[in-house]
């Protein structure tokens, strides 16, 4: 039978699971043999016998008791290095956040002198991946936004994640066992990283876990609205530009004869807002996409672009959240790039935002002061 060894009648069963089954007797005993010098026979403190190991029931301290036994637990510190930011007297904190599966995600988390506790934001730029040389970059030239946070009293942090994988978001993720260690119905995804996370900084002593925010922009703000989906721990949260295209069920929109349309339009009036967001009700699984956002309970605000070649799933987002019932708000600006909210060092290595740029993050930041510092 798949998974399972037959052993002779009569014979021991000296399989791995088996020895290390009831690791307070056989391997216990073992290790205490281990301790022992070859040369000599127990006596002083080494007169434990198998027997009397097993007796005594020592527990294994192990994560993974079905492979090896360990004694007490080892000591897992957290991996953190902190970095100089050019321009500030505030430094980053390169952090190494566990996942679901065990394995890490990065994110540079800086705070303010003080001792807190501090009301969090957690900030999430578009598509994952990328890794910790992200974190760096981001944090040298385009963390101006950040700084404006920090500089109101929140401690923050950029953060990295999985790339996303077209088209899997769909059932929740369901964790069984197989050989003692993890076995899912899926792979994780990102916005399953980005739950790690947040869990992660409630943790922290400087951190007040009950005034913790979200800032998600275009793909990240589609984020969003899965991790409120499923998971309620964000106080109040910020969906910039989300391109929610999957978490609306939209179905692909007909081949536009002219070709794509560019990123950024160059005319983009009330009525043609209208009557795209109208087409693309007609292509949204409206059944599927309303069963998740009747889960959502988390204060939400919704942020457009006038000229944005997908302003209409924007508004459209921020629409059936409002017909749901939800605690959302509406705002849209008018700005010729997409990621606008994000600040980046000019040519000069200058800060320079302009004033759109200004009131986002004015309007972004006095949303999140009432919610988080209320």
């Amino acid at each position: 039978m798949k998974g399972r060894s037959l052993q002779p009648r009569g014979k021991p069963d000296l399989s791995r699971r088996n020895l290390l089954q009831g690791a307070s007797a056989g391997l216990a005993a073992s290790l205490v043999g281990s301790w022992l010098p070859a040369s000599s026979a127990p006596s002083g403190p080494f007169t434990a016998t198998a027997a009397a190991v097993s007796t005594q029931g020592a527990s294994n301290a192990s994560i993974d008791p079905d492979h090896i036994f360990i004694p007490k637990p080892v000591a897992s510190p957290v991996t953190l290095v902190t970095e100089p930011v050019m321009g500030s007297d505030i430094p980053v904190q390169l952090i190494y956040v566990e996942t679901v599966d065990g394995l890490y995600a990065p994110i540079g988390l800086r705070k303010p002198p003080r001792n807190g506790p501090f009301p969090f934001v957690v900030f999430a730029h578009m598509n994952g991946g990328l890794g910790v040389r992200w974190i760096r970059e981001w944090t040298q030239y385009g963390s101006w936004t950040l700084e404006e946070f920090l500089k109101a009293g929140y401690a923050v942090a950029w953060t990295r994640y999985r790339a996303e994988v077209n088209n899997a978001y769909g059932p929740r993720l369901v964790e069984k066992r197989r050989e003692g260690r993890q076995l899912f119905n899926r792979g994780p995804l990102e916005y399953e990283d980005a739950i790690a996370i947040i869990k992660y900084v409630k943790t922290l002593p400087y951190v007040d876990p009950s005034r913790v925010g979200y800032v998600g922009l275009s793909h990240a703000g589609e984020m969003l609205m899965k991790i409120a989906t499923e998971y309620d721990g964000l106080r109040a949260s910020i969906a910039s530009e989300p391109a929610s295209h999957e978490y609306l069920a939209l179905r692909p929109a007909p081949p536009n004869p002219n070709g794509p349309l560019p990123e950024t339009l160059k005319v983009n009036t009330e009525e043609m807002q209208r009557k795209a967001v109208e087409e693309v009700r007609t292509r949204v699984d409206m059944a599927g996409a309303m069963e998740r956002i009747r889960a959502i309970k988390t204060p939400i605000r919704v942020q457009g672009r006038d000229r944005d070649h997908n302003q209409a799933v924007f508004r459209l987002n921020y629409e059936l959240l409002r017909e749901a019932g939800k605690d959302v708000e509406w705002q849209s600006y008018d700005h010729d790039e997409h990621g606008f909210i994000f600040v980046r060092r000019n040519e000069k290595g200058v800060y320079a935002p302009d004033p759109t740029q200004l009131q986002v993050v004015k309007d972004s930041m006095a949303y999140l002061d009432r919610h988080l510092k209320a």
